[in-house]
């Protein structure tokens, strides 16, 4: 039922990582409850893609012409046959019994018939025979659960980073494995060690001197967390907040400034770091509920806070900032494994809204900047269209500014992440965090 309930919830617009955990605190699921609750909602949103066309072949009608919570009934018992190790008879009576409760008993007949269908022939036979005969990327795109114009994409940003093309598969199979929990040591309140003691079976991150992977539990119950001392923030969005704080810089640093701060992560991290070096940061975020969560989780002495359009904050404050931060919205593409449903809800057309925002807060952020300041311009995608393209139009346009080689960073030398033209992308396969981008840019 939670597992329904949070299909229901995304399904009308949530984010999964956020709707979840309040479901899972009111059914009171904890331990091995919770993470086969999790596994099956965002097993089932991530495969929904490679479910629906069997499923669609077991009811013999196309499955948009099902009610969204039926259709959600079915992809949960689907992703039981075709992914768990849930023996079918279990799968069938427990979706049956799920859609008579939740739906009611004429559709419960529907998912009966259905999944007794899939089970019976098995749904890798049902699999093969809709493959049979389509062209190679449909078939990728079919059994990795990826839109086809995600394989496009993803393909052109591998050429990009010189990497094989062939690598491609990995990568798609990468985007589909559940994200270990990752939580930040933020300096000057806990220490990597001192967290690593409070997390039973934890392990230091590979590439940061603040990263603490968990291999189970729920980081509620980690104290640092309760106290504010740690969050929850993958390695490579803590990464890249680092090697913007440790660039090189010479004159005043002082000033700090956040452009996209919501909900907060980077800004807690670079304002741990602020307040040790005697700097404040400027925090922007457009949306209020996302400057109450950054308030939330931030020192509020070393942080201010400001409900504004970070396009605006060049003209608002020009040349003001020392480091500047613009981690604009994207596609999400880098992470797919830790937000299931963003495969689903973007799509090419995206990049006509997307890109000018884009390209008009990265100008923002150069406006802002002092000269010889830095800014770090952040994509949690590698799509070439929110990053190289953007800092290209960008940077044509801002001639006094150059790119600094992210590998002239100490931080980011030994992580075998940077790129041909100096920039660091992250890949989920090589390096176990979310596919985040980086360009460091000075202003002359």
């Amino acid at each position: 039922m939670v597992a329904f309930e949070l299909l229901r919830e995304v399904n009308r617009g949530a984010y999964a990582n956020l709707a979840l955990p309040p479901l899972l605190a009111a059914r009171r699921l904890t331990g091995r409850d919770a993470a086969f609750a999790t596994e099956l909602a965002y097993g089932t949103i991530r495969m929904q893609g490679r479910y629906d066309p069997v499923i669609a072949k077991a009811i013999e009608r196309p499955i948009k012409r099902l009610s969204s919570e039926l259709t959600a009934v079915l992809r949960l018992g689907t992703h039981q046959l075709a992914a768990l190790r849930v023996p079918d008879h279990a799968a069938v009576d427990s979706s049956v019994a799920l859609a008579r409760e939740a739906i009611g008993t004429g559709p419960s007949h529907l998912v009966n018939a259905a999944l007794r269908v899939i089970a019976e022939a098995g749904f890798d036979t049902l699999e093969a025979e809709l493959l049979e005969g389509l062209p190679d990327d449909d078939v990728l795109s079919r059994r990795t659960s990826h839109p086809a114009w995600i394989i496009r994409a993803l393909r052109q940003a591998l050429q990009a980073g010189q990497r094989d093309p062939a690598d491609l598969p990995a990568l798609l199979e990468a985007n589909n494995q559940p994200a270990a929990t990752a939580l930040v040591a933020r300096p000057g309140m806990i220490s990597q060690e001192e967290l690593l003691a409070e997390v039973p079976d934890g392990t230091a991150g590979r590439f940061t001197p603040t990263a603490v992977i968990m291999d189970h539990g729920s980081p509620a119950q980690v104290q640092a967390v309760r106290l504010n001392k740690a969050g929850v923030q993958d390695e490579g969005s803590q990464l890249v907040a680092l090697a913007l704080a440790d660039a090189p810089l010479t004159g005043p640093d002082a000033r700090w400034a956040d452009l996209c701060a919501g909900p907060g992560g980077k800004a807690a991290l670079l304002g741990a770091i602020a307040r040790q070096r005697g700097a404040t940061v400027h925090a922007t975020e457009v949306h209020p509920h996302r400057a109450d969560l950054v308030r939330g989780i931030v020192d509020l002495e070393t942080v201010h806070v400001e409900v504004g359009d970070g396009r605006e904050l060049g003209t608002t404050h020009p040349g003001e900032f020392d480091r500047v931060l613009v981690d604009v919205p994207c596609t999400g593409l880098g992470a797919l494994r830790r937000r299931p449903e963003a495969r689903w809800r973007h799509s090419p057309t995206d990049m006509a809204s997307l890109g000018p925002l884009q390209r008009e807060l990265l100008a923002s952020a150069i406006q802002a900047t002092r000269p010889g300041g830095l800014i770090a311009y952040v994509t949690c995608s590698p799509h070439l269209a929110e990053t190289t393209l953007v800092l290209q139009d960008v940077l044509r346009r801002a001639p006094e500014c150059s790119v600094v080689n992210c590998g002239d960073v100490e931080l980011l030398a030994g992580t075998g992440a940077v790129r041909p033209d100096g920039n660091l992308q992250l890949w989920t396969d090589i390096h176990g965090t979310d596919a985040m981008f980086l360009a460091l840019i000075r202003r002359g």
